[in-house]
């Protein structure tokens, strides 16, 4: 399991349906990548909101309720940004993503992260 900006564990997140091995994720268009997140201070708190989204809870919802980053007044949308912009566990998490998949808690030193690939 390799190293990444959200620490252990993201590898369970990256399955998905059709589930492929390798780089499974949306190609980049013009090495940028759109997503939106939910960051959290505790584990905890990211795994309650990742069974939330998966019990058909919107996402935007939860980011404008639950986030501590000031994209929740957006639902959580960062936008599109590039592989420097990002501290790398969070770059390389939304790489692993198809558009429209959604992540299990990947760990910064910012806190927990749930990130939705968007573009």
């Amino acid at each position: 399991m390799g190293k990444n900006k959200y620490g252990k564990g993201f590898q369970k997140e990256t399955q998905s349906k059709g589930g492929s091995s390798g780089k499974s994720g949306a190609p980049l268009r013009g090495g940028k990548i759109k997503a939106s997140h939910i960051l959290v201070e505790k584990f905890n708190k990211a795994q309650e909101i990742h069974e939330d989204l998966k019990a058909g809870e919107k996402f935007e919802q939860l980011a404008s309720q639950y986030s501590t980053c000031s994209s929740k007044r957006r639902g959580g949308n960062l936008g599109e940004f590039a592989k420097g912009d990002m501290v790398p566990e969070f770059w390389n998490a939304c790489t692993k993503l198809k558009i429209g998949e959604i992540s299990q808690p990947v760990k910064s030193k910012f806190g927990y992260h749930i990130i939705k690939r968007t573009g």
